[in-house]
């Protein structure tokens, strides 16, 4: 698990809005693919996941008042889809904290 800080409050829905909106586009710009991830709230969590390739989810993040709980799917860590998902979503997280900056709490 990865633990972020944002500095500042973002809610689920927040967050949840901005990666459906963007995470795709980026990814077919990146990857050159038509691989279209599902990006769904799931008991409490936000869910990252491709059922035609891959079983489970890809990522799941969990808001947590400035804090984002991020947990990848150890089945898919080499996974190079999986690693361009990771850059997004640090982009991402960027862009939601504003000039506030990102900070990593916790890796493990």
């Amino acid at each position: 698990m990865k633990i972020i800080d944002l500095h500042k409050n973002v809610s689920r829905q927040e967050l949840l809005s901005l990666i459906q909106a963007k995470l795709n586009p980026l990814f077919h710009e990146q990857k050159q693919s038509v691989i279209n991830f599902i990006t769904e709230e799931k008991n409490g969590a936000i869910e990252i996941s491709e059922p035609e390739l891959y079983e489970g989810f890809l990522f799941r993040i969990q808001a947590d008042g400035t804090h984002l709980n991020i947990t990848r799917s150890e089945h898919y860590v080499d996974d190079v889809n999986s690693i361009t998902i990771e850059s997004i979503l640090n982009t991402l997280f960027e862009e939601l904290s504003g000039d506030l900056g990102v900070s990593l709490t916790l890796e493990g």
